[in-house]
């Protein structure tokens, strides 16, 4: 079956860093978009960033631009998202999302508090 299982979440001070991964199984991985997602506390879910099928273009929301980056690893059925500067408003839920035009897959995301 599809799973999608994110890890790496924690409890960082503002100003630090921390890395996503979100291991893949159960579907060709390399033939889909790979996202990641966010959802605040009281807040919309809302995209962070996404990596096209072969790694070649990527795309983040503006909040995000500089801060994090995406990455997969299409042998290893991976994805990855390096977070820096992180803000006390990066304090969220972050789950790992697999799309094509017909299937959508999520994961069951993990915990980010950023505070001191």
């Amino acid at each position: 079956q599809v799973q999608l299982v994110e890890s790496g979440g924690g409890l960082v001070q503002p100003g630090g860093s921390l890395t996503l991964s979100c291991a893949a199984s159960g579907f060709t991985f390399s033939r889909y978009v790979m996202f990641w997602h966010r959802q605040a506390p009281g807040k919309e879910r809302e995209l962070v960033a996404l990596i096209t099928s072969a790694g070649g273009s990527t795309t983040y929301a503006d909040s995000m631009k500089g801060r994090f980056t995406i990455s997969r690893d299409n042998v290893k059925n991976m994805v990855y998202l390096q977070m820096s500067s992180l803000k006390p408003e990066d304090t969220a839920v972050y789950y790992c999302k697999a799309g094509d035009l017909l299937h959508e897959y999520w994961g069951q995301g993990t915990q980010v508090t950023v505070s001191s």
